[in-house]
C-alpha cells in the first residue's frame, strides 16, 4: 500500500489501541450508530441528506441509515458529530435536539468506546405531512356537521 493510500485510511477510521493489537473504526461506523439513534427520537421525521444521498437510496434500494450525519475525527479516542434532521410538525425542537445530543452520545460511547466532545444537531426542516392529512379530516367532518344542522332545521 503506498503513503498516500495509508494516510487516507488513518483519516477515514478511528484507531483504538496501538501496537500489535489494534482496533479500526470507520467514521461510517460512527455515522451509522449516529443515525439510527437520531432515527429513533421521537419528533425527527426523517434525516436530512444532500441531494446525492437521496438519488443513491433510491438506486440502491437501501436506506442509508448515514444519512445525514457528518462525523469529525479529532484524535485516537474523540469525535465531533453532526446530525441533519427534518422534524414533525408540532414537536418541541429543542425537547427533540436534546434528546438526539443524549441518545446518539450514549449509542456511541457505549459501542465504539469513543469519547464524543459534541454532538450538534441541525434542524433542516419541518415535515408537515401528517398535518394535512389531519386538516382535510377536520373539513370533512365539519362539513358533515353543517349537513347534519340544515337536516335538523329543515325537519322543526
Amino acid at each position: 500500500m503506498s503513503e498516500e493510500k495509508k494516510q487516507n485510511k488513518k483519516e477515514d477510521e478511528i484507531v483504538i489501541n496501538e501496537g500489535e493489537n489494534s482496533i479500526e473504526i470507520s467514521d461510517d461506523v460512527v455515522a451509522v450508530i449516529s443515525g439510527m439513534a437520531a432515527s429513533e427520537v421521537q419528533g425527527v421525521a426523517e434525516m436530512a441528506g444532500g441531494f446525492a444521498g437521496g438519488i443513491s437510496e433510491v438506486l440502491s434500494g437501501k436506506k442509508n441509515l448515514a444519512k445525514g450525519i457528518k462525523v469529525e475525527i479529532l484524535d485516537n479516542k474523540e469525535t465531533r458529530i453532526d446530525v441533519n434532521i427534518i422534524v414533525e410538525y408540532g414537536a418541541r425542537i429543542p425537547d427533540v435536539a436534546f434528546e438526539i445530543q443524549k441518545r446518539v452520545k450514549k449509542s456511541v460511547e457505549n459501542m465504539t468506546g469513543l469519547s464524543v466532545l459534541e454532538v450538534n444537531v441541525h434542524v433542516q426542516g419541518v415535515s408537515t405531512t401528517g398535518v394535512e392529512e389531519k386538516v382535510e379530516k377536520l373539513d370533512t367532518k365539519k362539513e358533515n356537521e353543517k349537513e347534519e344542522d340544515k337536516k335538523e332545521v329543515k325537519k322543526k
